[in-house]
Formats: C-alpha cells, structure tokens, sequence
C-alpha cells in the first residue's frame, strides 16, 4: 500500500512558519489535489512530501514507511515539474529511460519500460525525436513518462500544465486523469486552477497561508464550503457575496438581493451583520427593476452577466440562451432561498449551518 499521511507537518524558513501543523491522509490510489492561491505552500509541502525541502517538525509516511527524513531517491517518489527538463540532445526514448540507464539497469528492462510507458502514453510513434521536435503538450507527456518508467509508488505533479495553452491544458487534463485510471498509482498534484483541481481529484485539499482550510470531494467543497474562503475559491466563476443583517431568527435582510431570505442556518441574534453566499448559477434574470446591467459575456450556449445592486454590489448571474442581457437595461433577480448560504462577518469567515 503506497498511501500518504502527513501528521503535524511544519515547515520554517528561518523565523518564518510557512506550513502550520498539516494533518492529512492520502489514501493508496487516491487522486489528491492540493489548490490554493498563490504563496499559500501547496509547493512546498508537495516538496516535503518529495524530500527536496526538509520537515522542521512532524511525520511524513509512505505506505508503512517513516520518511521524514529519508533521502529524495530513496522514497519511491517520482516528481513532474511545471517546466519539462528534458535533455535537447536526446531523444524521447532516451529522455525517459535515462534515470533507469544511470542506476544500472539492464537495457533490454529499461527498453521494455520505455515502450510499456509509450504506449500508455501514446509516445510510440515519437520515441526517436528529439524534444525540439514536440508540442508542448508531447514534451510533458515525455516528462510524465520518465516518471512512469521509473515505477515509484507516488506520482507528484507541481503545476505541470500551467506552460500550456488552454486548448492544450483541457487535452492534457484528459491524459492525466485518463493515466491515473489505467496505472491506479498514488497521486498528488499542485496547482492554483480550481478548474483543474475540481475535474481531477478525488481528494481537493484547499490550502491558505500554510493551512489546510477543507479536505474532501470536488462536490462536497462545492456544495457545502466549510468557510467563505473555500465558497469563494471553488466554483467558477466565484460565489456571490453580499452583506446581510439578521431580522430574527432563521430570517436575514439582503439589500443586494433586494430580498428578504429564510434559511435554516444558526444565525447571531437580530441586528447582526452576516454574509450571504450565492453562485451565479443559482440566480436568474426576471422582469423587475432593482438591478443594473453592467456588460454580458457572451461565451456561446451560456453567458456570464455583470450587475450592480441598489447598494452599488457587484453581482454575477450566469444564464443560458440566445437572448443577452444589454448594458443599461435594469432587471430583476429571482433565486431559491435554499440555494443562499450564510456566513459570519468576520474575518474568518466560518459557514452558518
């Protein structure tokens, strides 16, 4: 079994805590996404897990093994990079069999992994050019490949697609997601793409300042957020959020909505201030004046309008159909009060249940 578990993991740089007491279990074969902002240490703690940052307190196992302090090599981890780093003069043969080539390995078992690798890659036919000759999107399979061949019990992948186009970045999310279906291996992948986190994982692991903010399936974090940092940062486009004051119990007052919303949520006393949380995709455009439209983005079968509430909020609709939203034009909003959540004011910003 080739799981990993992290307990209390932290990481210093000098004075500087920059992971704070991670706890997370990784099970055998599980999809694991860490997401999260900029600076938020989903790197670092993917290099910590590697062993290409040291651990300044806590565990870190593979499978039943303490590797903490282990050496990189010796971890059974094999780790794909946002840039290729492959060998110009070499070719895509020789780029992903050369770390078996430099540890010995007998030719005939490094060509049999390499055409293994090829195959569930689809690199067959391009195994004899060089790298000058690929696409962006063959040179990171040729990266990912070389990771295969080399058979490590955790895959780990640090932002891998984010030099691709986006026509290419969709393709290779197909290529990977597809790869850990065949090859059913342990992995952990970073990046700061929702998107790419939200149609990958089986696991989504949402950092901020070093922290693990929520833990679980894409759909669980989607549809019920544990924070308004995790309402926001999953979901695209972003959750709407506009200020709300308690009128009593299971009742709260949203001018931006122009409504009046019942919820089941544990509210604070009447007169407190709350958050109301609300996707685009939940709101529809309907006859009334209380809102002004900015500009529509028209994106095809869907569009994206932009709206001013009668406080001057910034508001999101998502709607379908042919027939768009003009700028200057007013409209009303109509949604299902189930569909809003609520959160505390503060800075926090922990979910009303």
């Amino acid at each position: 079994m080739s799981g990993v578990t992290l307990d209390r993991v932290t990481k210093r740089f000098g004075e500087a805590q920059v992971i704070h007491g991670v706890d997370l279990t990784i099970e055998h074969g599980e999809f694991c996404v860490f997401v999260g902002p900029s600076g938020c240490g989903k790197s670092t703690l993917l290099r910590m897990v590697a062993g290409l940052e040291e651990t300044s307190d806590g565990t870190i196992r593979i499978g039943a093994r303490d590797v903490t302090q282990v050496d990189p090599s010796e971890r059974g981890v094999a780790m794909v990079f946002q840039t290729y780093a492959l060998y110009p003069h070499m070719t895509v043969a020789e780029n992903m069999g050369f770390g078996l080539k430099m540890t010995g390995h007998p030719k005939t078992e490094i060509d049999r992994k390499v055409a293994e690798a090829a195959r569930i890659l689809r690199l067959d036919s391009l195994l004899a050019r060089k790298p000058k000759a690929l696409s962006g999107g063959q040179r990171q399979r040729v990266a990912i490949g070389r990771a295969i061949v080399r058979g490590p019990e955790v895959f780990l992948f640090d932002e891998p697609l984010s030099n691709l186009d986006a026509e290419l970045r969709v393709e290779m999310r197909v290529e990977i997601a597809r790869l850990h279906k065949e090859i059913g291996a342990t992995m952990i992948y970073v990046t700061h793409d929702q998107v790419e986190a939200m149609t990958l994982a089986d696991k989504i692991v949402v950092l901020r300042s070093g922290r693990v903010e929520q833990v679980g399936r894409p759909l669980d974090l989607y549809r019920d957020p544990d924070n308004r940092f995790v309402a926001g940062f999953i979901g695209s486009p972003s959750m709407n959020f506009l200020e709300g004051t308690v009128e009593k119990a299971g009742r709260v007052l949203v001018p931006g909505l122009a409504s009046s919303i019942d919820t089941g949520a544990a509210l604070p006393g009447a007169g407190a201030q709350v958050v109301a949380g609300i996707r685009p995709q939940n709101l529809r455009l309907v006859e009334g004046a209380t809102h002004r439209v900015e500009m529509t983005e028209a994106l095809g079968g869907v569009s994206f309008v932009h709206l001013t509430g009668p406080g001057g909020e910034k508001i999101v609709v998502e709607a379908r159909g042919d027939v768009l939203a003009e700028g200057g034009t007013m409209t009303g909003l109509a949604f299902d009060d189930a569909d809003a959540l609520f959160f505390a004011a503060d800075e926090a910003g922990r979910r009303l249940r």
